[in-house]
């Protein structure tokens, strides 16, 4: 007899999938971990492609690990520069900016993960707002859009 499976919480991430992101139906397994960054890999059986845990978010297609991103947001919070923040985590500015791009594009994800998982304040993700708002001119429409959803003052908790 075969062992039941256990609860899977995410859904398929193909746009062209009749179950996206639908929790009702869906036949997704576990299909090993990545070497890379330790993230666990999915595969579904409806459309049958494969896809990560970390896909929609802006830890996708990142090679550091995830303390390291979080060591970065809070460096970020209190308003340290790019490359002072490249000097103190060793990490590539162009890295941190990338990250920095892609916190922009899913903007609203990032600031409910800054104040549920981190525990920080409404007023610092408002300061870590208004820092990459004021860089705006390098950052790419994505992102531009993503910042217009969190405007400064206007924080959800």
């Amino acid at each position: 007899m075969a062992r039941p499976r256990g609860k899977i919480d995410v859904s398929c991430q193909n746009p062209r999938c009749r179950y996206y992101l639908s929790e009702n139906g869906k036949d997704i397994i576990k299909s090993g971990k990545y070497k890379s960054t330790g993230h666990q890999r999915y595969y579904c059986k409806h459309c049958k492609t494969y896809f990560m845990e970390t896909k929609g978010t802006p830890l996708y297609r990142k090679q550091l690990p995830e303390s390291e991103i979080i060591t970065i947001c809070k460096h970020l919070v209190e308003k340290n520069g790019i490359r002072s923040i490249e000097r103190i985590t060793g990490h590539h500015r162009d890295t941190i900016g990338r990250l920095l791009e892609d916190m922009a594009e899913h903007a609203e994800q990032m600031n409910e993960y800054l104040i549920l998982e981190l525990g920080l304040t409404p007023f610092e993700c408002d300061e870590l707002w208004a820092m990459v708002k004021k860089n705006r001119k390098k950052l790419s429409q994505a992102a531009q859009l993503g910042l217009k959803k969190v405007t400064v003052g206007h924080t959800r908790v």
